[in-house]
């Protein structure tokens, strides 16, 4: 089957381009539609088997030349968990399926609130009360029916990590609480996880990622068995949308340098936002 495939896919690629002039083949979105039913596969399987030989499904035509169609199989084969599904998980989520991350598990037991409109993407006035897991699966189908996406319609606990980090390659924490956040890395670190985390208090924020040997959070917020309150800054400054999103796409762009490997990742690093005044600073963190 596999070679019929790559039969099928080199006789119904197209002529592409980028914007810089070079030539590409490309399948359309129609294409891997019907390749997929012609071959029973799912849509990201033709996708992967079109990037490994340099076809280049025209939904991912503008990640490249920043990625390679290496990189883009890369995420097509990753699987990620999304571990809260608010202003940060839901930005993070869209982002994460439109760059075309292949699989997802996606985590919270909360359903949508009117506070909630004013800054995360999933909540409309439609859709108040529903679960915020089952309408980020219903807005990924919508984005990219290509990426597969499980529901665990319930808060994150120890108990449950071996079930939801399955075959995961990174998690990312989208959490608003900080013990929630503190089990969330030692699931994380047990699994041998990288875990990508990020906070949002007013129009500012911080991201790090946290590998298994790191420290993590307890250099950001002390002995999590010592904390003086559970909340950040953000239960006197408020959550803002544009700190929300501009956190959610630093977050969903570390994601994608841990999968591929990439130099410079937020290890043992803080990076510090601050719209108020159009501040970034990155400190170490050791």
């Amino acid at each position: 089957m596999a070679q019929d495939l790559l039969s099928a896919i080199r006789a119904q690629a197209l002529p592409g381009s980028l914007p810089d002039g070079s030539k590409v083949d490309i399948l359309t979105v129609d294409q891997v539609d019907r390749l997929a039913h012609d071959f029973s596969l799912e849509l990201r399987q033709v996708e992967i088997s079109s990037l490994e030989n340099q076809v280049i499904p025209q939904r991912y035509l503008r990640n490249l030349k920043t990625y390679t169609p290496g990189d883009q199989a890369c995420l097509l084969k990753a699987k990620v968990a999304v571990i809260g599904l608010g202003g940060l998980g839901g930005s993070v989520t869209e982002l994460l399926a439109r760059l075309g991350i292949g699989r997802m598990a996606l985590v919270d037991g909360d359903c949508f609130e009117d506070h909630n409109l004013n800054r995360q993407l999933f909540a409309t006035n439609l859709n108040l009360g529903k679960s915020k897991v089952r309408e980020a699966i219903e807005r990924v189908k919508k984005i990219n029916p290509a990426v597969e996406t499980e529901g665990y319609a319930r808060f994150f606990k120890a108990e449950d990590a071996a079930e939801i980090l399955d075959d995961v390659q990174v998690v990312v924490d989208c959490l608003d609480t900080i013990d929630a956040r503190f089990l969330v890395q030692e699931a994380a670190q047990k699994k041998q996880l990288p875990l990508v985390s990020a906070a949002v208090a007013g129009l500012s924020g911080h991201v790090t990622t946290i590998l298994p040997q790191d420290r993590g959070l307890s250099l950001i917020y002390g002995d999590p068995t010592s904390l003086q309150t559970n909340k950040g800054a953000e239960k006197s400054l408020g959550c803002l949308a544009p700190a929300v999103s501009l956190l959610a796409c630093l977050e969903a762009s570390e994601v994608c340098k841990v999968i591929l490997k990439k130099d410079g990742i937020l290890s043992n690093q803080l990076l510090l936002v601050d719209l108020n005044d159009y501040i970034f600073d990155v400190l170490d963190l050791l």
